[in-house]
């Protein structure tokens, strides 16, 4: 289950067979490409402010060689502990490049080291920042209306139907439209041929909706899908034209795309050109203590959602803009409007969880900054762009492994701690007010970011599972499926579900409601946690699966060791006996068939590309078949045990047996069928 949950939330993202391994002793020291360094204006700085034992005030540009040092000692060290093969990074402040760097190779055979400002890395969800600029344009422009519905500015075979037609603009942008969240075998596609157009996309792949809009944060990536469309209507322009006329053009960003390396095709916005296709870093997975080439990403059906591809030190102009209210080298990409937009939140969060400033992440950081950007994950490339307007200070960083976001998330929280921060002590200490607390928090929750139904919504019910416990320490744990845990501590009163990491900055809110916590999110808000029911819980789950399989085995226990001599049973006994010795026959197929594809779904390409696959289909109808069996052994039951003559009827332990196995069988049916396991068609 460990692994299954690993694969399914690492991109998400927020997950055939792997590459063929490109194998290569990962490099003693970053392989450096530099880009000459510009010095930062100290004469653009606002007036020094001085936090208590940080090592800069805060108008105060950091020192280019500095900030070199820094950066390199901690990228170096965190590319050999978390297997990266390569990253490139820019940093901006009061104006000014001040560090743009390729660290290790954007290829490994033959190696080839990253340059800044000719390697593109693939940086996902960034991209959503360029679809919510063009989206704002069009509000200055009085074009589209934050609150009216989005139905108004789309082509009519897009738009939404049903209860979901009044999700508004504004529901988009701080990723509240209600929409369930899929994403297995159709929002990355390994074979270009299967790339379709954003509208047919958006048709075939509509969600269903769990909620009404505006009330929980739960990202979506067709939501935002939705609106590269709506930018685009009766423009006679593509997306990715728009994207060009409109930010990368103006600004320079000329090795910046939202265009894939494919064969053209018509009904299709045009590829990559040629000039940048020998420049695209590949991406990489560790296997077997070695680096192995993955597949190329295509996302080209959703591209306002993130298929965009960049150098460091295009990002950098990128930053540079962001910081100057939409302006840039004397070019205007949006006007006070969207500036404003852009750093002021749509939702009232609690101090430390992000509001969503129209689309742009929130990020509470060290010193209590607030940085304004996004995180980027695809299932190689992963990315983070923060721009921290107070210190005139913008963080770009991606790179090219799967093991990448323990590097990408981290770089910018580090370097402002680093600069501008007064140094903490770690860990925190527990509290012991939350350890007499703990059952208020205590127990299982499960994710909003998922299917609501079908294969898809069975196994995100498994991979969004957590757990909550409290030490007795006074420490409070959340355990994911994915193996993460993390300890939080007390950020105020515990009755107020406030909770802030015991390694850094990161919160923790608790909803609570008579006193008892019913829900949680983190920092980045991208979804919420809610208190699991007992049929829902993924150890309702487990017990239900054991109690299952040892029915079955003991069925065919049974069959082996009973002597078939003594055995006296009636018509209607012998005939249920086969049938329910077909269901332990289909049950157990059923859970080797789950496990086989569970061993391999912790190959994130497998699982993303090629789900539900037929390993999990031919299990689902397995169970599905096992389960109509189960309406048998029910209507029969009442004649088992009323038997006939003694000489030929089923001793009592006999008939016990089978009614426990009909019992557990017949449970454990319902609760497949209540969480989608038993839709071998839903794929």
């Amino acid at each position: 289950m460990r692994s299954l949950g690993k694969a399914m939330l690492a991109t998400l993202a927020l997950l055939v067979a792997p590459a063929a391994a490109q194998e290569a002793p990962f490099p003693k020291a970053p392989i450096v490409a530099k880009s000459p360094v510009v010095s930062a204006a100290e004469s653009s700085a606002p007036p020094a402010r001085m936090i208590p034992g940080a090592r800069l005030p805060v108008g105060q540009a950091i020192a280019p060689a500095e900030l070199e040092a820094f950066v390199d000692g901690w990228m170096s060290d965190a590319m050999r502990r978390e297997h990266v093969a390569g990253a490139t990074v820019s940093i901006v402040q009061n104006g000014q490049v001040v560090l743009k760097k390729g660290y290790g190779f954007s290829n490994l055979e033959p190696r080839k080291p990253v340059d800044p400002d000719r390697t593109l890395f693939r940086i996902g969800s960034i991209s959503k920042t360029f679809t919510w600029i063009l989206l704002m344009k069009e509000v200055e422009a009085g074009r589209i209306r934050l609150d009216a519905p989005i139905n108004l500015y789309l082509n009519e075979k897009v738009r939404l139907t049903g209860k979901s037609r009044d999700v508004t603009v504004r529901s988009l942008m701080e990723h509240t439209p209600g929409f369930e969240d899929r994403a297995l075998g159709q929002l990355f596609e390994r074979d270009p041929r299967r790339i379709r157009p954003l509208d047919l996309y958006l048709r075939q792949e509509r969600p269903g909706r769990d909620r009404k809009p505006g009330l929980v944060s739960s990202y979506s990536n067709y939501g935002v899908g939705l609106a590269g469309a709506a930018v685009t209507f009766g423009k006679g322009k593509t997306f990715e034209r728009m994207v060009e006329d409109e930010i990368t053009i103006p600004l320079g960003m000329n090795r910046t795309t939202f265009r894939e390396p494919r064969p053209e095709r018509r009904g299709l916005p045009a590829a990559m050109p040629q000039r940048l296709r020998d420049d695209i870093s590949t991406g990489y997975s560790w296997r077997n203590a070695g680096f192995a080439a993955n597949d190329y990403e295509y996302i080209g059906q959703v591209a306002p959602a993130g298929s965009a591809s960049s150098t460091s030190g295009d990002m950098a102009r990128y930053m540079l803009m962001l910081l100057g209210d939409g302006q840039w080298n004397g070019k205007t990409v949006f006007g006070p409007r969207a500036a404003r937009a852009f750093r002021s939140p749509l939702r009232q969060t609690p101090d430390g969880v992000n509001g969503w400033a129209h689309g742009f992440m929130v990020f509470s950081l060290p010193g209590d900054f607030k940085g304004y950007g996004h995180g980027g994950d695809t299932l190689a490339f992963h990315s983070n762009m923060m721009v921290i307007p107070e210190l005139g200070l913008g963080i770009f960083v991606s790179t090219n492994s799967e093991n990448g976001a323990k590097l990408a998330g981290p770089l910018p929280e580090s370097v402002v701690r680093y600069f501008y921060a007064r140094p903490e002590t770690f860990p925190r200490p527990g509290s012991a007010a939350l350890a007499r607390a703990g059952a208020l928090f205590e127990g299982a929750y499960l994710s909003t970011r998922r299917a609501n139904g079908g294969l898809e919504g069975f196994v995100g019910l498994i991979a969004g599972s957590s757990e909550v416990e409290v030490t007795s320490g006074g420490r409070l744990i959340t355990r994911s499926a994915l193996g993460d845990e993390r300890a939080w501590v007390p950020d105020g009163p515990v009755a107020e579900g406030r909770f802030i990491s015991t390694l850094g900055d990161s919160r923790l809110m608790f909803h609570m409601e008579d006193g008892r916590a019913v829900s949680y999110r983190g920092a980045i808000n991208a979804q919420t946690e809610k208190r699991a029911p007992f049929t829902e819980r993924l150890s309702t789950l487990t017990l239900m699966a054991g109690l299952t399989l040892f029915a079955a085995l003991a069925n065919f226990a049974g069959l082996a060791l009973r002597n078939r001599r003594e055995v006296r049973q009636n018509q209607i006994q012998a005939r249920a006996a086969i049938v329910q010795t077909m269901q332990a026959g289909l049950w157990l197929a059923s859970f080797i068939l789950f496990g086989l594809w569970a061993g391999g779904a912790s190959d994130i390409q497998a699982l993303m590309y090629d789900f539900p696959g037929p390993l999990l289909v031919t299990a689902s109808a397995s169970a599905l078949v096992a389960s109509a069996l189960g309406l048998l052994t029910i209507a029969a039951l009442l004649s088992v045990w009323q038997g006939g003559r003694r000489v030929d009827s089923w001793t009592v332990s006999r008939k016990t047996f089978f009614t426990i196995s009909v019992l557990i069988y017949t449970t454990f049916s319902v609760l497949l069928a209540m969480n989608g396991a038993l839709e071998p068609w839903s794929s």
